[in-house]
């Protein structure tokens, strides 16, 4: 008889993706545990967690002498089959087992490997076949099981710390399902015609999984372990796979471009300018302004006459030398520089965060370029200038006020009585003019506010943001505050507090490291663990506030309220104060140790010193990835709000904003850059006077809207008494929203309000009306109180009110 085996490992799932999400870097639980991740056919030293084989009910590799790479895709189908079979069993260790083995089939069987392709190409291969079999939805079905496990939730908050073995089910089956979200989600080109319709299958699947978003799902752990109804969840797994999971279900920057070009087609609006993305991309990193010592530094040296003035020096050179150390503040420029010779020196330079410049030394100055190098690079302004309807009409108010004396309302057409100039002014702002699909659907929403019964009932389009929305709805408050939770729980200047949650709970093991070595490797591990979940939850709120914004205004909008109400713009910007260079260039990782380098090569010896020495990589794109996505998201919340802007004003967020700009990205200067430039007209003249590269680079690189005095003080909507009435009436606005649509009892999908009344008597007194047992009981007593003891006046019901 055959004896049938099955590999089964401690390699868990421990994601940390790079900006391109080219693919997973996860970690071995060997070296969460403190040890060293090795195979089974190399010498392992006593201390060392092992893998091993072991017999599993059912079969997973092949008879004795045959390997899973060597088997038909029809064997391989029955080994899984037999597999799911075995997960049905009540034994909790023999389904941990068989989770286990499917988990060693998701990560590529990496022990009948030779090389990291080969491994990623098995576990390509073998995630679709196992979503092919239905391992997905039994997988969620134990999800279930395990959330709704009251003896493990009782165990765990009793419990004065918790560990790694307090989650080991939940995480190994977030595991699988993240490799199988994540696989099947990204597209490459030699895709097989299966998979291709297996991802759309896939994707429709968890917008609506058993009735409801499988993201809910996810979102239902987060709130239950920031309640502390749940403190061994595993919470970077649960956010990593309900980050992916709306990147797959929702779509991603990509997507959401083609589907805004969509619906300005499907609302006859002109397409737009640019391609934002594009632009962004083609963008270059300016040089950072000068901080106040260094500008000190540079008056004595001046007054002392030890600098020469070198009018020719190329400024690339002078980047490439500032940029040898990032924790040093030594970006000195001059203020009363020209930009022009700066914009210059920096014209094809290399990004710097693709050089590695401090291991490097610094370079001789380039050789002078001929003139006919510098006719490649396109001139101008990289956006087009925008402009709203309402700045047309606010131009031509104070037009007409000056020089006819009387106003048209909102007319934006006639022009008889002003002069030429004016006409010339109005057809250029006619030209740059651009109105948004918000704008559109706020005057839509007005005018079903306005006549209810004359246009009907509103066509609602099913779509998955739309789906998510409906969803998350009635807890949508709890989602946002767990997740800002979270979020201040992993920022690198949060202080350890007793009261605040445990995200730490996947990441430490059973017993506490007792050598140095251990102790650093720990410590690496708890640093990474944090900036994962910074970036998971960053990318997971710009992706909401993105396609609800697409989707409806108003969505957007009580998203936004509710995290401005939950205090995130403080949390931010408390984020941002701290050393971002340190930051942007933190070596939380250890290289060897990735997957699936740690399991397919001979790992060497890590000592202290190679960990303190890190990898060789200038830059974390991790960290850099979570700081966009933050100035993305405050960029969103204050957008056209002025209450909102004054709370960047009166948390002092100007200084601390100017100190991310030392970061040489350009897409991370350009959006510092708009939250310092809306909040320019506040900060007095004395701030502009001083800060004029500054003001430069927001002339250079941010969207000019023709209007707009930012450089300036004259602000007219921006009083004060009426930041309170702003979010007031736009909270009405929400409410009114959600009343309309989604509110059953008033106006909603089934009727409500509007619903024709019955007036037949015998149609009415024949409903059946459900009444609750109490009033039955007490239905006498409550007729001789509320009927018969009650006189009626009769003529009271002829007299009108």
């Amino acid at each position: 008889m055959a004896v049938f085996y099955c590999l089964w490992t401690t390699v868990y799932y421990d994601p940390s993706l790079s900006p391109g999400d080219a693919w997973v870097i996860c970690r071995t639980n060997a070296h969460e545990n403190g040890a060293h991740p090795v195979k089974k056919k190399k010498k392992k030293p006593d201390h060392v967690v092992r893998s091993f084989y072991g017999p599993v009910c059912g079969a997973l590799c092949a008879v004795r002498g045959r390997r899973w790479v060597e088997l038909s895709v029809e064997e391989q189908r029955a080994y899984v089959m037999r597999l799911l079979d075995a997960l049905e069993v009540t034994d909790r260790d023999k389904r941990l087992k068989v989770a286990r083995a499917i988990l060693y089939l998701a990560q590529g069987v990496y022990d009948e490997c030779d090389s990291d392709v080969d491994v990623l190409y098995w576990a390509r291969h073998n995630v679709f076949l196992l979503y092919h079999m239905g391992v997905f939805t039994a997988l969620l079905e134990l999800l279930n099981m395990e959330i709704d496990n009251s003896q493990a939730c009782s165990s765990a908050v009793r419990k004065p710390a918790i560990s790694l073995a307090d989650s080991t089910e939940l995480r190994v089956l977030l595991s699988i399902m993240y490799l199988m979200v994540e696989n099947i989600r990204v597209q490459t080109e030699d895709d097989r015609p299966e998979w291709i319709a297996a991802r759309e299958t896939f994707r429709i699947e968890l917008g609506v999984f058993a009735g409801e978003p499988f993201a809910l799902l996810l979102f239902t752990m987060v709130t239950k372990f920031c309640s502390m109804n749940a403190p061994h969840f595993p919470m970077k797994k649960v956010l990593l796979l309900l980050w992916k999971t709306v990147l797959f279900t929702l779509g991603g920057f990509e997507e959401l471009q083609a589907m805004k070009v969509r619906g300005r087609e499907r609302l006859q609006l002109p397409p737009l300018p640019e391609d934002s993305i594009r632009v962004v991309r083609a963008m270059r990193a300016a040089s950072p302004p000068a901080s106040a010592m260094e500008l000190i530094e540079q008056q004595q040296q001046q007054k002392r006459g030890r600098r020469s003035r070198r009018p020719l020096v190329k400024q690339d050179s002078l980047d490439t030398y500032n940029e040898r150390d990032p924790f040093k503040n030594e970006e000195a420029r001059d203020e009363d520089e020209d930009p022009e010779d700066s914009d210059s020196g920096i014209e094809g330079e290399v990004d710097p965060l693709d050089r590695d410049v401090i291991i490097q030394p610094p370079p001789p100055p380039p050789p002078l370029r001929p003139p006919t190098e510098r006719l490649n690079f396109p001139k101008g302004l990289p956006w087009a200038p925008k402009v709203r309807e309402k700045d047309i009409e606010h131009f031509l108010e104070t037009s007409r006020n000056k020089f006819i004396g009387f106003t048209l309302g909102n007319d934006i057409d006639t022009l008889v009585g002003l002069p030429r100039p004016i006409h010339e002014s109005v057809k250029t702002l006619k030209q740059h003019k651009y109105v948004s699909i918000a704008e559109v659907q706020i005057k839509r929403e007005q005018e079903l506010q306005k006549c209810p019964m004359t246009l009907g009932e509103e066509e609602v389009e099913e779509t998955p943001a739309e789906i998510l929305y409906l969803g998350m709805l009635p807890n949508l408050s709890q989602y946002v505050i767990a997740l800002l939770k979270l979020l201040l729980a992993a920022a690198p200047t949060s202080k350890a507090k007793t009261d605040s949650i445990n995200i730490l709970a996947d990441v430490l093991p059973e017993e506490m490291p007792i050598t140095v070595l251990q102790s650093m490797k720990l410590g690496i591990d708890v640093n990474r663990h944090k900036e994962i979940i910074v970036k998971a939850i960053s990318a997971l709120l710009i992706l909401l506030l993105k396609h609800f914004k697409l989707n409806h205004i108003y969505q957007f909008e009580i998203v936004s309220q509710h995290l401005v109400f939950a205090n995130c713009i403080p949390l931010i910007l408390k984020f941002f104060n701290q050393n971002i260079m340190s930051y942007i260039s933190a070596k939380n990782s250890i290289c060897v140790l990735d997957f699936p380098h740690c399991v397919v090569h001979e790992l060497p010896e890590l000592t202290a010193e190679s960990l303190e020495a890190g990898d060789n990589n200038q830059f974390c794109w991790r960290n850099l990835f979570s700081c966009i996505n933050l100035l993305r998201i405050l960029n969103k919340l204050t957008k056209w709000k002025h209450s909102r802007t004054m709370m960047l004003v009166v948390f002092k967020s100007a200084p601390i904003l100017k100190r991310a700009l030392k970061v040489k990205q350009a897409m991370m200067q350009l959006y510092v850059l708009k939250l310092l430039k809306i909040q320019t007209k506040y900060l007095g003249r004395q701030w502009r006077k001083s800060n004029m590269k500054t003001m430069s680079a927001i002339y250079q690189k941010v969207r000019h809207r023709l209007n707009d005095d930012w450089a300036y003080g004259n602000d007219i909507d921006a009083r004060p008494w009426y930041f309170q009435v702003e979010e007031c009436d736009m909270r009405e606005s929400i409410e009114k929203f959600n009343s309309r649509r989604y509110d059953r009892s008033r106006g909603g999908p089934a009727g409500g309000e509007f619903t024709p009344v019955d007036n037949c008597l015998q149609s009415v007194l024949g409903q059946r009306v459900e009444l609750p047992e109490d009033f039955q009981y007490s239905y006498e007593l409550w007729l001789e109180r509320e009927v018969f003891s009650q006189p009626i006046q009769w003529e009271g019901l002829l007299e009108r009110p």
